[in-house]
């Protein structure tokens, strides 16, 4: 018995050993580098605002092996899609750049669609569908103004693969001049007396009088005529194509793929794209409610890409690890006057509207509601300034409610019954009607005003509308468009950067017979004269100077207030690379965007 267990111990001892042995001569195992997602409190320097920034902390991870049972072999998994996400404050009314004057609807073109030329970070145009940029020394302006031609290059193609031609460009006139199609505006097409295409790589532009602005308004997209001729010809209108909100086939370096109302855009990568396919594999629109949402979404993470926002976000949003880029684009926030034959008599009398401009406190305002990072604004030229488009004898309007009091009693307006607001002679209340979106430094901005006036004796009743609904026409039955306010409150800009405007053309007056027309303020013959002027004006120093009577006459009126100058403000997540803007076409080098 006993010889039998020593027997069995020695072969446990052995078998022991041969364990040890063999788990030596197994791969000693490395420790792993996993991310750790911590969360980092920020203190916003200057602000009462904490925010929590998300960041990552590579850390070594110890891995203990108990036993090795076989040889596991996993697939190589797939690559992910880069897909980067757009926060978006206001949802599209439409794609189709005929049928919207929404800055979030037509800055979107240069993801999905093309122009002949673009613009880069300079706001310097540059070729793209063309060869060269007409012009007198190539041969492809004339020395009248009459004639433009376009060479097109010969490797174009619509996303479906379709050859980009010069029909295309033919179709693209004729429908905006068809009366079967109510787009927004028919100008500056208005002002041809043809377009032709003698072969499929050129177009050719006829006038009838010299047309100055032609570089900075004509042709801001293309429509594919194999696409949307067919839609026409059955229905006589394209008004209702769905196309228009579905442009599955478009000439950007990105496709519509989806849109789900009142909650995204998606737009995926060209295939057929002629300068080579997109780093990225998705532009993701997310609509948001509100700037609050949007400011939450960058600093989590959850966004790549912000614009707009209220400026006194942006040292929460630097501070949660955003990048801020600011691009001229012309823009300026102010109150337009409506002055039509439906408006009150209050907006129509210029010692009211005067008052006005000397009753509310810009400066408060960019000091305080906008952190010192923009300034009052006098004409609606401002930010193209020093092309010598405004008059240099403007007397900016300066904060002095005792002069505005004083104009006001002169004008006859009196506070007969003691509550504070004004009466004419007939005793009606100096009440005014001001609308606006519902954006947050917009109705900030309201409040400040409202009661800047009342300090003055004028009633200011503050209304804020959806975007959607305030930037209607006539035929939706938008109130700005109708006449239904007395004062409207937006950003907007000339032709950027040429200094043209239709805004204010009699002709664009809104109508049962013209419901896109944009006019919402007063025809003035005047000015409109003048306005007609400068677009038959070629040389560069007599129309600058039509433009410094125009803005001077604009600015001594009270036709126009300015707020505050109103460049693009992007907030860039760190995940993205290669990004640069444009103040005309903003995403003019989107192909070259890509993620970390």
């Amino acid at each position: 018995m006993k010889g039998k267990m020593s027997k069995l111990l020695a072969v446990a001892i052995v078998l022991s050993m041969l364990l040890v042995v063999l788990a030596a001569c197994g791969p000693t195992p490395e420790p792993q580098v996993v991310e750790k997602v911590v969360k980092e409190t920020v203190i916003v320097e200057g602000t009462p605002q904490v925010v929590e920034k998300v960041v990552t902390e590579e850390v070594e991870k110890e891995v203990v092996v108990t036993q090795e049972v076989e040889k596991v072999v996993t697939a190589t998994p797939e690559p992910q899609k880069k897909i980067a996400t757009f926060a978006w404050t206001q949802e599209p009314d439409s794609l189709n750049n005929y049928y919207t004057n929404m800055w979030f609807s037509t800055i979107l073109q240069q993801i999905w669609s093309c122009w002949p030329w673009e613009y880069d970070d300079q706001n310097i145009p540059f070729p793209k569908l063309v060869t060269e940029i007409p012009s007198i020394e190539n041969g492809g302006l004339s020395e009248d103004g009459l004639t433009i031609t376009m060479h097109l290059r010969d490797d174009i193609v619509w996303s479906d693969g379709e050859p980009i031609t010069a029909e295309d460009f033919v179709f693209t006139y004729n429908m905006i001049m068809d009366p079967g199609n109510t787009v927004a505006s028919q100008y500056p097409y208005d002002y041809l007396e043809s377009v032709e295409a003698p072969d499929a790589q050129t177009v050719v532009m006829t006038f009838t009088e010299p047309f100055a602005p032609w570089q900075s308004t004509f042709w801001r997209t293309i429509l594919p005529k194999h696409i949307l001729e067919p839609v026409f010809e059955a229905e006589g209108s394209i008004d209702e194509a769905e196309w228009n909100r579905a442009p599955t086939v478009g000439c950007g370096p990105f496709v519509f793929s989806e849109w789900e109302s009142g909650s995204y855009i998606r737009f995926v990568k060209n295939t057929n794209y002629w300068e080579g396919e997109p780093k990225l594999d998705e532009i993701y629109l997310q609509f948001v409610p509100d700037d609050a949402s949007q400011t939450a979404a960058l600093v989590a993470g959850d966004a790549d890409l912000g614009s707009f926002p209220p400026l006194s976000d942006v040292p929460v949003l630097e501070a949660g690890g955003l990048t801020i880029m600011v691009q001229s684009s012309g823009y300026s926030e102010a109150w337009y006057f409506n002055m039509r034959d439906m408006a009150s008599p209050f907006t129509k009398d210029l010692a009211v509207r005067k008052a006005i401009a000397m009753a509310i406190d810009r400066e408060a305002i960019n000091d305080d509601l906008l952190l010192g990072l923009t300034s009052p604004v006098e004409t609606f030229w401002d930010p193209i300034a020093a092309s010598g488009y405004v008059s240099p004898d403007i007397e900016p309007w300066q904060y002095d409610p005792e002069a505005a009091n004083k104009l006001l009693e002169d004008a006859g307006y009196v506070d007969t019954d003691g509550d504070g607001i004004r009466e004419d002679k007939d005793g009606n209340p100096l009440t005014l009607r001001h609308a606006t979106t519902i954006r947050e430094i917009r109705q900030d901005s309201q409040a400040v005003c409202q009661q800047n006036l009342r300090d003055v004796g004028i009633d200011l009743q503050t209304l804020s509308y959806d975007a959607d609904l305030f930037f209607g026409s006539w035929g939706d039955g938008a109130p700005a468009a109708l006449g239904d306010l007395d004062i409207m409150q937006w950003s907007d800009c000339p032709a950027f950067p040429d200094p043209d405007t239709s805004y204010w053309l009699c002709d664009q007056l809104p109508s049962d017979d013209n419901p896109y027309g944009y006019n919402y303020f007063i025809c003035d013959e005047y000015l409109d004269g003048l306005f007609q002027q400068q677009i038959k004006t070629i040389d560069p120093t007599e129309r600058a100077q039509i433009f410094q009577e125009i803005s001077k006459y604009m600015h001594d009126n009270v036709y126009w207030l300015g707020m505050w100058n109103d460049p693009d403000y992007w907030m860039v997540g760190s995940r993205l690379t290669g990004v640069k803007f444009s103040g005309v076409t903003p995403f003019y080098n989107i192909a070259e965007w890509d993620l970390k």
